[in-house]
Parts: structure tokens; C-alpha cells; sequence
């Protein structure tokens, strides 16, 4: 599983690397614009005759996060790849998952008045490898797995993108669905099955996404991620809240600092707030090619305005 998810983060750097060397470089007029940050965060620990205690371990967090954008004319398409994974390995207890997501979407709008657009998108949530009870003890239950839960979501709406740091998509129409692939996790309750056996749940509702982009310092920035849905089928008052913030603290051009913050709650996963937090330094390459709209002279109105 390790060396296959390297292999993903790897082809995914190498493939728009390529892709980068073969554009002009003053060619700023292409409709596409790609940005991206592939990380890999490292951290260790050793002990020799230690009075204190401790045990040895080892451990890397990898991510790759990627905007491919079309802006062309009223048209506006944007897509997003989120993918991370990492493990910790600790003398005494093994290998421990630290991280593991994966999350895609895409949403195509047309604008009908200034920075709105009607808009339709999918996204798709889930993780790579199983995660267990007790700190993913793999002795302990299995409580999640690929595809176990995963999230697709197909709706339409409104998309309001005043500029590039700022986008708002609101779908009063969003079809979600919840797939749960693994028969061991089949059960009544579990994801919101309704029945043992069930592999999925349809639910119909309101979403609700936000991202916010913030540039704290010269080297310091704040991407924040925020999301809201509610079925209107059964229970809209039980919301499913979600917000993600990554704070990049950037060294030099290949190393940086990363703080991540999850919080979520969703009342079919657990009646609780589910909190996630990392914090890492290690290699990070950035990828920034081509001009967005937003970023021309009529797009920036909104930072001349008190």
C-alpha cells in the first residue's frame, strides 16, 4: 500500500512537471491555469540509554493538492485533486495510519451576472487503507475502510467566485450518496444503513461549500475549506458540518511548514465532533502556470473597494 501510494503522489508531480516544461514561459494568455503542491513531511525519534523512556520511531505524512482551472469567455471550470496518506512507525507497536484521504472534485458554471455563475459539480470523498478502533490498532475493530465510507455528491446550483481567493457554490438540488463496499461494515446504524447487508444510502438535500484563501505574511498563507449539508428527506435539522484550514508556512523554495485543523460532525458517523490535527516540516514543490481571470485588471475591483 506504501509504495503504491508514492507511486500515485509521484506520477501526479512528474506528470504536471511535464506538462510544465512544455508551455511558453510568457504565455499567459492560455485558458487553463494549474496550481498544485506536492509535501512530504518526515519526522523521528531516537533513544540510546534514555533515564526518561521513549521509543524509537519513524514516520512521513506525503500529500499532493492540485486546481486545474478553464476560464474562458462566461465559462468557468474548475477541478480538484486532494490526496494524502502517511504512517508512523513505532519500536514495540508497528505501523500506525496518521493520515489518508482523498478527495476530488469538479464543478462547471456559466456566468449569468457579474462573478455568479449557474453552476453543476461532483465530488467524491473516501479514503486508501483501513482504519481501526484504538488508534488503528490492526488487532482492534475495523471501523472504515476504501470506499467504507464513500461520499459522491452530484448537484446544481449558483457558484459566486469573486476572485480567485474566494468561492461559494450553493446547490439547492444535491444528490448524495454513501457507499459502504465492505461487508464487515454492513451493519444497521452504521454510515446511516438503514438494513444489515445495505452497501449504500441515498439521501437529497442542500450543499453548501466555501473555500477562503488567505495570505497571512509574505511566506505564510491560509487556505480554509468549509461545507454544510442537509437531506431534506429525513431529519434536515441533523447538518453534516465539515472545515478543513491548512496553514503553509514556507522556508525556502523546497521545504515548508504545514499546520492542518479538520473538525467534523456528522450525525450517521458519530454523534460527537471528530477533530484531526497535523503538523509537519519537510519537502514541498509548488506548482503555479498560467493567469486566472480573477487575477487580470477587471477581476481585482474588489481590493480597490473600502
Amino acid at each position: 500500500m506504501k509504495n503504491s501510494l508514492l507511486s500515485i503522489f509521484a506520477f501526479i508531480g512528474i506528470a504536471t512537471l511535464s506538462a510544465q516544461q512544455t508551455l511558453p514561459k510568457n504565455d499567459t494568455t492560455k485558458a487553463w491555469s494549474i496550481t498544485g503542491q506536492n509535501t512530504v513531511m518526515l519526522n523521528q525519534t531516537a533513544f540510546s540509554n534514555w533515564i526518561g523512556g521513549g521509543a524509537n520511531n519513524v514516520g512521513w505524512l506525503a500529500s499532493t493538492n492540485y486546481n486545474f482551472t478553464y476560464e474562458k469567455g462566461k465559462d468557468l471550470w474548475e477541478n480538484n485533486v486532494n490526496l494524502g496518506y502517511g504512517q508512523n512507525n513505532t519500536k514495540g507497536t508497528g505501523h500506525r495510519k496518521t493520515q489518508d484521504f482523498i478527495n476530488l472534485s469538479s464543478n462547471y458554471g456559466r456566468e449569468f451576472a457579474k462573478h455568479w455563475y449557474f453552476s453543476g459539480g461532483v465530488g467524491f470523498q473516501s479514503q486508501f487503507a483501513p482504519g481501526y478502533e484504538d488508534g488503528n490498532n490492526p488487532d482492534a475493530p475495523k471501523i472504515s475502510n476504501f470506499m467504507a465510507p464513500g461520499y459522491l455528491n452530484v448537484g446544481v446550483g449558483v457558484t459566486y467566485r469573486p476572485h480567485d481567493n474566494f468561492t461559494m457554490t450553493l446547490r439547492p438540488a444535491n444528490a448524495r450518496w454513501t457507499f459502504v463496499t465492505d461487508k464487515d461494515l454492513q451493519k444497521e446504524g452504521n454510515y446511516g444503513l438503514k438494513h444489515d447487508g445495505d452497501s449504500s444510502l441515498f439521501q437529497f438535500g442542500f450543499l453548501g461549500t466555501a473555500v477562503y484563501k488567505v495570505q497571512l505574511m509574505d511566506n505564510i498563507s491560509l487556505i480554509n475549506n468549509a461545507s454544510v449539508f442537509s437531506n431534506y428527506l429525513d431529519h434536515p435539522e441533523r447538518l453534516v458540518l465539515n472545515y478543513s484550514g491548512i496553514l503553509n508556512m514556507k522556508i525556502n523554495k523546497y521545504i515548508s511548514a504545514n499546520l492542518t485543523l479538520d473538525l467534523l460532525y456528522d450525525h450517521n458517523q458519530i454523534q460527537k465532533t471528530q477533530l484531526k490535527q497535523t503538523l509537519g516540516v519537510g519537502f514541498a514543490y509548488n506548482i503555479n502556470r498560467g493567469t486566472k481571470r480573477s487575477e487580470s485588471a477587471r477581476h481585482k475591483e474588489w481590493q480597490h473597494k473600502s
